[in-house]
Formats: C-alpha cells, sequence, structure tokens
C-alpha cells in the first residue's frame, strides 16, 4: 500500500513538475509584447505550414498551436487578439503559398510588379480570416465561451469563411496535413476536409491545458490524440475492407506533354505542340484504351471551329472510343458581345464534338478582372478578353464510359461543389489542369493533394491530367493507382476504379461540420471558467 501511495505521489510530482515547466513556456509566450511578440506568431504560423503538403510534417502542429494559444489568450484588447491571429496567419500562409509569384515570371516583364502583392499581399488578405477568429475568441472568451474547443471552433469557422467569401479560395486547410496519413484523411469522408481540419486543431491544441491544469491537462491532451487515434483506426480498417476495385474494360490513356508555359502560346510553337500530343496518343497500346485525355487547354487553338483540329483530334480517339481534350471555346464571328470559355471537349473518331463542359469557377485576376472597370490591371493568362464562366458542375454521359463530372483545375479545390446536385451523381471525376505556371514548386503537390481529398469525401475515383505535374489516378478512397510525376513527359495507360456508395458526406456536405462547431462552442463554455491559469485572467 505504501509503495503504491508513493507511486501516485511521484506521479502527481512528476505531472506538476511537468506542468509547471509548460506553464513557464506560456508565461513567457504570453508577455511577450511589440515585435518580438509578432515574430513568435509569425514563427508560430510558418511551423503550421510545415504541417501541409509537401512535408506533411503533422507533428508540428502540437506545438504551433499551443504557442499561438497562449499568446492569444493573453490579449488585452479585441485589437491585440486580430493582431496576434494576423501575424500567425502571415506566417502560415507566405510559405505555404509562395509558389503563386511563380506564374508571374512567366509574363515578367508585365508583371513583375506584382510580385509583392503575390508574395505578401496576398497571405496578410487570407491572414484577415484567422485575425477575425482571433478576434471572436477574445470576444467570447470576455463572455465565458472561451477555452480550447471554443479555439478549435473558431479556426475552423474561419476556413470555412475563406473557402466561401469573394468566391473563396480553401488552399492549404490545416486538414490537407492529412493527404500524407491516409487512414486519417478518411475522416473528411464523413466530416469532410474542414471537420477534419477542426478536429486537428482541437487535438493540437488541447495540450496547452497542461499549463494549467496539471493533471487533468493531460486528459485532455490524451483525449485529443485519442481521437485523431480512433480516427486512424477506424481509417485504416476502411481501407483494409475496401481494396481497390477496377471498372471491366475501362482503360484511359493520359497525355502529359510537359510544355513550359512560356511557350504554350507561341504562334511558331502551337503547331508543333499539337503534333506533339498527337503523337504521344498514337503510342502502342491504343486499342486497348476506350479514351484518350488531354489536359487543360492542350489544344492551341479554339474549338469548334477548327475543323482541321477536330479532325485531326477525331485520328487519335481510340476504336469506339473518345478522346476528351481541353481547348478554349469561343463564340461565333460576330457576335457582340465576343466571349471565351476554357473547356473540355468530348470528341468521338469521326471528328464530331459529342458533348462541352464549360468552366464555371474562374479563378481571380487569372481568369478574369474583378471589378475591373475600376482595377487597372490586366489578367495574367493570355489575350486580353475575360473568361466567361459556364452554368456549374454537371454530370456527362459519354459512350463507353461511366458518367464523368469534370472539374478543370481550380475548380477541384472547393469542397462539397464538385458535383451537381440536381443531375445524377457522376462515377468519377475528371480534373484536365496546368500547373506548368508555377514550375518545381509546392504548388503542383499541393494541387494533386487537395485533389486527392476531393476522391475521398465524395467516395468517387478521380482522373487528373496535367500538362505537367501531377497526373494520376486516384481511386475512391484516396490511394493512387497511377502516376506521372512533376515534368514528367508522356503518357499513363491506366485502369479506371470504381466508384464507392456515396459517403455520408457526399449526402450530407458540410452537416457534421456544423455539429462539431456547435459542440466545440459547447464545450468551451463548460470548460472555460476552469481552464484559464492566472496569467489568463488578469
Amino acid at each position: 500500500m505504501r509503495a503504491a501511495g508513493f507511486d501516485t505521489q511521484a506521479r502527481r510530482q512528476a505531472i506538476n513538475g511537468l506542468a509547471m515547466r509548460i506553464g513557464g513556456i506560456a508565461d513567457c509566450l504570453a508577455n511577450l509584447r511589440g515585435w518580438r511578440r509578432s515574430l513568435a506568431a509569425i514563427g508560430f504560423g510558418g511551423l503550421a505550414s510545415l504541417s501541409a503538403p509537401p512535408f506533411y510534417l503533422v507533428p508540428l502542429l502540437w506545438i504551433a498551436f499551443p504557442g499561438y494559444y497562449w499568446m492569444l489568450g493573453a490579449a488585452r484588447s479585441g485589437g491585440a487578439a486580430f493582431l496576434t491571429g494576423w501575424t500567425f496567419g502571415l506566417g502560415f500562409f507566405a510559405p505555404g503559398l509562395y509558389w503563386v509569384s511563380w506564374a508571374l515570371t512567366v509574363d515578367l516583364s508585365r508583371f513583375f510588379w506584382l510580385m509583392p502583392v503575390a508574395i505578401v499581399g496576398l497571405p496578410a488578405l487570407l491572414a484577415v480570416f484567422p485575425g477575425l477568429a482571433a478576434l471572436a475568441f477574445i470576444w467570447l472568451r470576455r463572455r465565458g465561451w472561451g477555452g480550447p474547443l471554443a479555439f478549435a471552433a473558431l479556426w475552423g469557422l474561419g476556413e470555412w469563411l475563406r473557402g466561401h467569401v469573394l468566391t473563396g479560395f480553401p488552399w492549404n486547410l490545416i486538414g490537407y496535413a492529412w493527404v500524407g496519413w491516409l487512414p486519417v484523411l478518411q475522416g473528411s469522408a464523413v466530416i469532410g476536409i474542414y471537420g477534419l481540419g477542426l478536429l486537428t486543431v482541437a487535438a493540437a491544441v488541447l495540450p496547452a491545458a497542461l499549463s494549467s491544469h496539471g493533471r487533468k491537462g493531460l486528459t485532455a491532451a490524451g483525449a485529443g490524440v485519442a481521437c485523431m487515434g480512433l480516427i486512424a483506426l477506424w481509417g485504416y480498417l476502411r481501407l483494409a475492407d475496401n481494396p481497390t476495385v477496377l471498372v471491366p474494360e475501362t482503360v484511359l490513356r493520359l497525355v502529359q506533354p510537359n510544355i513550359e508555359q512560356t511557350e504554350k502560346w507561341r504562334d511558331d510553337l502551337r503547331a508543333a505542340h499539337f503534333e506533339r500530343q498527337l503523337a504521344l496518343s498514337r503510342r502502342p497500346g491504343l486499342d486497348e484504351v476506350r479514351a484518350v485525355v488531354w489536359p487543360e487547354t492542350a489544344v492551341p487553338f479554339t474549338l469548334p471551329q477548327n475543323r482541321y483540329a477536330l479532325q485531326r483530334l477525331g485520328e487519335v480517339a481510340p476504336p469506339d472510343g473518345l478522346v476528351i481534350v481541353g481547348a478554349l471555346r469561343a463564340s461565333e464571328s460576330g457576335t457582340d458581345p465576343a466571349q471565351v470559355w476554357n473547356s473540355v471537349f468530348a470528341i468521338d473518331g469521326d471528328g464530331r464534338v459529342v458533348e462541352t463542359y464549360d468552366k464555371a469557377h474562374l479563378v481571380p485576376f487569372g481568369e478574369y478582372v474583378p471589378f475591373r472597370d475600376l482595377l487597372p490591371v490586366d489578367k495574367i493568362t493570355a489575350g486580353s478578353l475575360d473568361f466567361s464562366a459556364g452554368p456549374g458542375a454537371r454530370t456527362l454521359d459519354l459512350a463507353g464510359l461511366p458518367p464523368v463530372g469534370p472539374l478543370i483545375c481550380y475548380e477541384i479545390i472547393f469542397p462539397g461543389a464538385v458535383t451537381a446536385p440536381d443531375a445524377a451523381r457522376p462515377q468519377w471525376l475528371l480534373n484536365p489542369t496546368n500547373d506548368a505556371w508555377y514550375g518545381h514548386t509546392a504548388g503542383p503537390y499541393q494541387h494533386f493533394a487537395i485533389a486527392r481529398t476531393r476522391a475521398v469525401e465524395e467516395g468517387l475515383p478521380l482522373v487528373r491530367v496535367a500538362n505537367t505535374g501531377i497526373s494520376g489516378v486516384v481511386d475512391a478512397y484516396g490511394r493512387v493507382t497511377a502516376r506521372l510525376g512533376l515534368g514528367d513527359a508522356g503518357i499513363l495507360d491506366a485502369a479506371l476504379p470504381a466508384a464507392a456508395v456515396p459517403t455520408p458526406y457526399a449526402r450530407w456536405g458540410d452537416l457534421c461540420f456544423w455539429i462539431l462547431v456547435l459542440l466545440g462552442l459547447a464545450g468551451g463554455r463548460a470548460i472555460a471558467s476552469n481552464e484559464a491559469p492566472v496569467w489568463l485572467s488578469q
């Protein structure tokens, strides 16, 4: 009995000692002021950014978020709270989105003056969302609704708003850290990427309670880790119980030409680029393929006006199959106003267009200039005419293929918006894209990781074909079954995986996320009055 009592006392002393040491760190961070406070917040944001693709250093979140939480909790005013959240966001977005500036180097003589806007301005703008979440957290805390769970709920709400306000930009959400840890990513099939990010932040920030609660704080930290562990276990079992199933006799040929963006639209090279892709399409094995697929704007001529291009494309269609290509679609000559669309065309062996899809979610400043009458800037893509938006997501019925939902490039990044709600559910997603704009940076890896997540959320296989990096086929559980790497030129003949049953996320959308937000706020209310150390209650 004495030995047992001694062991219990020793454990308590060890836990209290750990709490005191962590409390000292928390106290030090809470008392930072001025530029030191801002620099520390930027540093913690930078640590958090390393959890994103292609690094996937997820454990760093368990350092970044407690540090940020301790600093935020000590904010003495709403302005100080917003600044703390904004600087953390700046540190998170600046290294995570540095690659956006690479697109400007394609025509540097015209867009060099926008480099500071891309490198600093965009991260500074996006950092407003964590800044507002921080402000809301302090406002709620003063009314008894604070705590780690409320903090996580508000972070998740900030990410959701970032994905929807002003057309949205849901890039590098915290949940994408789990693309490199596929069993955990399976959670997005139920709660979506916003919900997975919210739970991740909750698990990462709960160890902050160690600074004030000792054994209860250790229990809270363990509960957060256990939550992610349970998701991982469920995901592991889900993957084990659902091996990849292939659609019989449905092989697709993906063409990745690896054309430099600086050369893509040169008048003296367009014909050569076209012939290069035709030659890749004709490589041996074409008789065993159901469709040849080219990337976004791969055809350097407008369709369907160019009959010669259609005829040549029909020549590389497999027997009784199709060639599916990305190209520009223009309004008829003499139409006022003139319009142009970023489109996908399905073309049969006779060179006839059997189906067309127009991109609906356009890239601001890349494909059109918002508030053009007020902003004296040109869009980055070639041509002076803004692209027109298509009507929205569609399901295309193509002969010899399961119904497909096309999503051109940027459209794949929007959770819950990749299938048409009023149409039959597609059996696979097709994502033609062109990441040559971003060179050998983190951007193409992040884009591919985001696309993989849509497959898990929806329970639909994904076929992604890029001008360069990264083309591949992903099954309905996020497993990559075939892949062509960044900078590689060639073809990829790959069987199409079968669709899974509709996931809870595919049926309910973000409903589970909103339930988690409410639970987080309620949990914050329940524990806020008891969780704050002395330096947070001053």
